[in-house]
């Protein structure tokens, strides 16, 4: 039976166009930039009775490649309607995203425009072996007002020898060009003279290259004979005391609904609502270099298909996801979530002094995760439940570093990682939307954190510090930077709900504290990205407020999402709430990570505080 928050079926894709098509909005030129799940608010999903009839709809941009303005589009599919249509102003409102059919666009163009041919002679390359790299445009109106209102793709290239060639090692360096990818037009081509390519290889799957594999592994094996912990009946996944809806969005990719612990509440919904991936080079080739890969690249439809005993090690449950293609016909990306228990090492240990009493368990946990390629990075999303009530999600970064050539007198915005070859300082930043419920949606937030005391009569030994709670009751109050000198989390409480020793229970999210975005704070990376210049905010419930840097990220002028959101500086106390919280990794490269870059890992930590009355693994068994 179908579930409110479930995802959008084959069927109801394939719906949600016929509707579309009965509205005359599909023309041979239409495109299905984006269509999803409209998820019902938070209050009516909690106040549904069972057997109440739901009322599925998706959300859907079109974009016209003749050029007609794109729309935004709510489809009540089962009612076989239209509720809400919405034409944008691009240059306003930003564009739809990037369609994956235009990524090939800014290639086939740029081969017959005679300034890029011209650039590519006058450095010795054959326009047949160069690949040009479909990157998102950034906004810089300033320098570029005819682009406002235009879908425009940056592109560098790179040399690919032969067919096996990853040609991120090859970098053709001082050459840009802006591609309009409707109209098929050049805008510029943006020449500083040739530069020597580097000819190093990076093909790391070349036995050449890596040397012959070494021999000294022998097997590890993780079975369970008797199969997992978990059900998963439909989308409802259940282990140990947890519960949740396992989601799937092309733009968000993993969604977890409904997080629960022994019956009560804890997450309404978690998602990767956002990331961002700015660079640090000033260089005009480069300085316009930064992504949005979930709201310019829509992230989701780049799920790897898993490989069993690669991918994942042991007992693994796939689960296939499915979203619409461009023409709004239903595509399934198999084994795109996967879902499995592993060991985690001790979760707690004793050996009493006095009764001899030795007793040891073992942690476990549970792991949701699907992995994306964009581009030359790929990142893996992992959710893990904890036996005893901790939630994390860790990303892992991995792929390929994006290249440049390193200038002979050395640079102070990259690294020189094999001979000639340069790789950008940058950042990963992540934004985590948290739609919380801790034992119900009315929360608050305290932002808690330690304080000395000074030397004095209270405290003659000068040994003493305390913990200072702060309520962060307004939205204006709640935009705060991590403090890991201080050791400063934020609970999320819920005041109507008290335990045993008689306070309010209490989720606190520990971060990691890393830092926030660089780029400075005028800089138009700054004000597209704004929800990066944070580690938290938090903002009152709206269903509608859906994506930290806002609706339509790609080129978007900047000031939408977050800011726009909590300007309304709304009550936050004892109100349905989410919490976003921002936190990734700032990547100086290292030689170590060329051709190809061991995983690197940033996330946070959501842990009970007051939550149970004790610790709610003492049922646990021991293992003999």
């Amino acid at each position: 039976m179908t579930h409110p928050l479930d995802p959008l079926t084959p069927g109801e894709i394939t719906a949600t166009r016929t509707v579309l098509a009965a509205a005359g909005l599909v023309k041979d030129t239409t495109r299905v930039a984006y269509a999803g799940l409209e998820e019902p608010a938070k209050d009516t999903v909690l106040g549904r009775a069972a057997d109440d009839p739901i009322d599925r709809r998706a959300r859907v941009l079109l974009l016209d490649t003749a050029g007609a303005p794109p729309r935004d589009l709510i489809v009540a599919i089962t009612r076989g309607a239209i509720d809400a249509d919405r034409v944008l102003d691009p240059a306003v409102d930003g564009q739809p995203p990037v369609l994956d059919a235009e990524f090939g666009i800014v290639e086939e163009v740029l081969a017959t425009d005679e300034r890029w041919l011209a650039a590519l002679k006058s450095r010795g390359l054959d326009v047949a072996k160069v690949r040009v790299a479909p990157l998102s445009a950034g906004v810089y109106a300033e320098e570029y007002p005819g682009e406002s209102g235009r879908r425009i793709l940056r592109g560098l290239a790179f040399v690919q020898e032969h067919e096996k060639d990853h040609a991120w090692a090859h970098p053709v360096d001082g050459l840009v060009a802006y591609v309009d990818v409707l109209n098929r037009t050049v805008d510029q081509v943006i020449d500083f003279g040739p530069v020597p390519v580097p000819g190093g290889s990076g093909n790391y799957d070349d036995p050449a290259v890596t040397g012959p594999p070494r021999t000294t592994q022998r097997p590890i094996q993780i079975t369970q004979p008797d199969g997992p912990s978990f059900t998963l009946e439909g989308n409802l996944l259940s282990w140990e005391n947890w519960s949740l809806r396992i989601g799937f969005d092309a733009r968000e990719g993993l969604i977890l609904h409904q997080i629960g612990f022994g019956g009560r509440s804890i997450v309404h919904r978690a998602s990767i609502a956002e990331m961002v991936v700015p660079y640090a080079d000033p260089a005009p080739v480069r300085s316009w270099q930064n992504y949005f890969d979930v709201g310019e690249y829509l992230l989701g439809q780049y799920a790897n298909a898993l490989e069993l005993g690669c991918d994942c090690v042991g007992e693994i449950t796939y689960l296939d996801a499915v979203i619409a293609d461009e023409h709004g016909a239903p595509r399934t990306l198999p084994n795109a979530i996967c879902v499995h228990e592993e060991d985690h090492g001790i979760l707690w240990k004793h050996t009493d002094l006095w009764t001899g009493a030795s007793e040891v368990r073992r942690q476990r946990r549970l792991v949701v995760s699907f992995f994306a390629t964009v581009g030359n990075y790929d990142y893996g999303f992992y959710w893990y439940l904890y036996l005893d009530g901790a939630i994390q999600f860790e990303a892992k970064a991995t792929g390929v570093l994006f290249t440049s050539v390193y200038p002979e007198g050395g640079s102070a915005y990259a690294v020189e990682v094999a001979p000639s070859l340069g790789a950008t300082y940058h950042q990963h930043l992540f934004c985590a939307r948290l739609d919380m419920a801790v034992d119900g949606p009315d929360n608050r937030v305290e932002e808690v954190e330690v304080a000395r005391v000074p030397m004095g009569p209270g405290n003659p030994r000068g040994n003493a510090y305390t913990y200072q709670r702060t309520p962060l009751t307004r939205e204006s109050l709640a935009q705060r930077a991590a403090d890991t000198s201080v050791n400063r989390v934020w609970h999320v409480t819920n005041p109507a709900s008290l335990n045993a020793l008689g306070n309010p229970v209490a989720y606190a999210l520990y971060p990691e504290g890393k830092p926030v975005l660089l780029a400075d704070p005028g800089s138009s990376i700054a004000a597209r990205a704004a929800f990066a210049t944070r580690h938290l905010w938090v903002t009152a419930y709206d269903p509608a407020e859906r994506f930290p840097a806002g609706d339509f990220v790609n080129q978007h002028p900047g000031g939408a999402g977050l800011p726009a959101f909590a300007a309304a500086d709304r009550d936050l106390d004892g109100r349905s709430l989410v919490v976003w919280h921002v936190f990734g990794l700032t990547h100086s490269p290292r030689p170590e990570d060329w051709p190809i870059m061991p995983v690197e890992h940033a996330g946070f930590t959501l842990k009970p505080v007051g939550f149970f009355d004790r610790n709610p693994t003492l049922d646990v068994p021991g293992h003999h």
